[in-house]
């Protein structure tokens, strides 16, 4: 599979700027973004591509600061070299190691989390990843049944499965991000992980203690039904891919509607992520 990266360089942009541009980028398709000195990387595959819309959706920014792109081709085998040249480790919460297979293990960490993201999203280095995972090591998962919702590398599902959580579910609509999650479990001795590859219809008709979805606004508005649906009563959920305003009213407003609860939420940055119960 060919890929398209598109190199961006600012001058005068704010980090809220960045952000908002990263999350205009995901609703189009793009999957995985890269830091580099003048700005960043952005990456669709080649099918998905349309230079068009993306002219279209940098217009909104026109006047608030200064941009260039280029646009180039990349093969997919030609990924990882590039992607381990940039990878570093993360700690998350002194308790979880997320690392590479080129890595070596730290075992003074309770969790150690083996990623190869082959061009996938959720190295748990973005804020949202890494605020699921928060929540994620907090909370007691222990025997609970956990759906995952645009499961990217399966990061969020595998660091469940660590502390005991099962079975899961993990579903993406990306097919390299559902290969990425069966490659990534098996790297880490998971094998109570179901991925899937689709959306919404492919969740199963069952029930669930626990639900993750790291996506964006929209998708989330147009999904948290579906979840009701399937989240037991007295179930958790836990969002993010979005900001605090207007995005975290409308997401309560939604759930408010199907009896999901709003509980809480954190910061970084301008990403947020929330956590509801179902009542």
């Amino acid at each position: 599979m060919q890929y398209i990266q598109v190199t961006f360089s600012f001058v005068g942009i704010e980090e809220y700027q960045k952000d908002l541009l990263i999350a205009e980028l995901a609703d189009i398709g793009f999957n995985t973004f890269e830091d580099t000195p003048g700005g960043f990387a952005a990456f669709i595959d080649q099918a998905g591509f349309d230079e068009t819309r993306l002219r279209s959706e940098m217009l909104q920014f026109d006047g608030d600061f200064e941009y260039q792109y280029a646009i180039t081709e990349i093969a997919a085998e030609n990924w990882n070299e590039e992607w381990e040249k940039n990878f570093e480790p993360l700690i998350i919460d002194d308790q979880c190691y997320v690392r590479a297979t080129f890595h070596q293990p730290q075992p003074q960490y309770a969790y150690e989390i083996v990623i190869d993201p082959k061009m996938a999203f959720g190295t748990g280095h973005h804020q949202t990843t890494t605020m699921m995972m928060e929540y994620i090591l907090a909370a007691d998962v222990t025997g609970k049944t956990v759906l995952d919702m645009g499961c990217g590398t399966g990061i969020l599902a595998i660091l469940a499965a660590k502390r005991g959580a099962g079975p899961l579910v993990a579903i993406d609509n990306d097919e390299v991000c559902y290969l990425s999650t069966l490659e990534n479990s098996e790297l880490n001795n998971i094998t109570n992980i179901a991925a899937l590859c689709g959306g919404k219809e492919a969740i199963p008709d069952t029930s669930f203690d626990v639900i993750f979805a790291n996506i964006n606004r929209n998708i989330l508005l147009d999904q948290i039904s579906n979840y009701s649906k399937v989240l037991k009563a007295g179930g958790s959920i836990f969002f993010s891919g979005f900001y605090e305003s207007p995005d975290l009213d409308m997401i309560r407003r939604e759930c408010g509607s199907f009896g999901i609860r709003y509980i809480d939420h954190k910061k970084n940055g301008e990403w947020v992520a929330a956590r509801f119960k179902k009542d």
